[in-house]
């Protein structure tokens, strides 16, 4: 796969993207509506990297990122009549940051693509699979996407598109879901996908059983 080796970056404070999922983009910022036509006209990649905590003091600017992204490649771009573009990513693969330009008006990144370079299919073991449909049927029903997460898990998608899939849809915190994205392998991300679908159950499990507050008489 080939991945230049300076991409765009657009960074956002509460999107964490992954490989082998589609994301829709509403592009409104006049920087950022220059990357897209940029991109149109060049390697149509661009990366997503999330914002670090702090990012409101000057985000006009070039607040830090989180050095580990995802780049993808851009498949749809929508031209609006106001200068603003809806566009889609598909994701391609993560990367770490080596260095950041500041030379357009939005920034720009040298990368260094992460994972393995095979184009064989990560697989994840039978016994950490089932584990993994076990705990999301009972998220599943705790908080009432029950339809959803049977079509995803019937879907019959690869076992690396259903784990980022899941990171990704899932309604975990931005925090947490770069937390899965700097897991190293495939297996690595699943086991942390299950650690959080459990505190995510004992968390709503403690809320449903929540006292009624008292009444005064």
């Amino acid at each position: 796969m080939y991945l230049p080796k300076i991409i765009p970056v657009f960074p956002l404070p509460d999107v964490v993207f992954f490989p082998k999922v589609y994301l829709p983009l509403h592009i409104f910022e006049p920087r950022y509506r220059q990357m897209v036509m940029d991109v149109k006209t060049g390697d149509q990649m661009i990366g997503m990297a999330l914002l670090k905590e702090g990012w409101e003091e000057n985000y006009d600017k070039n607040p830090a990122i989180f050095q580990l992204g995802c780049v993808g490649r851009v498949i749809k771009v929508e031209s609006l009549e106001d200068g603003r573009f809806n566009i889609i990513l598909y994701g391609l693969k993560k990367f770490n940051i080596k260095d950041e330009f500041f030379d357009r008006s939005y920034r720009q990144a040298a990368i260094e693509p992460l994972g393995s370079r095979s184009d064989a299919p990560a697989t994840l073991s039978a016994e950490l699979k089932e584990c993994l449909i076990q705990l999301l049927m009972e998220y599943a029903a705790l908080f009432k996407i029950g339809l959803q997460i049977k079509l995803l898990v019937q879907s019959c998608l690869s076992d690396e598109i259903l784990i980022h899939t899941l990171s990704f849809a899932l309604n975990f915190t931005p925090l947490e879901k770069q937390f899965l994205l700097e897991a190293e392998a495939l297996d690595q991300q699943a086991h942390r996908l299950v650690d959080l679908i459990q505190f995510k159950i004992l968390e709503g499990r403690s809320h449903h059983r929540a006292p009624a507050p008292k009444r005064d008489h």
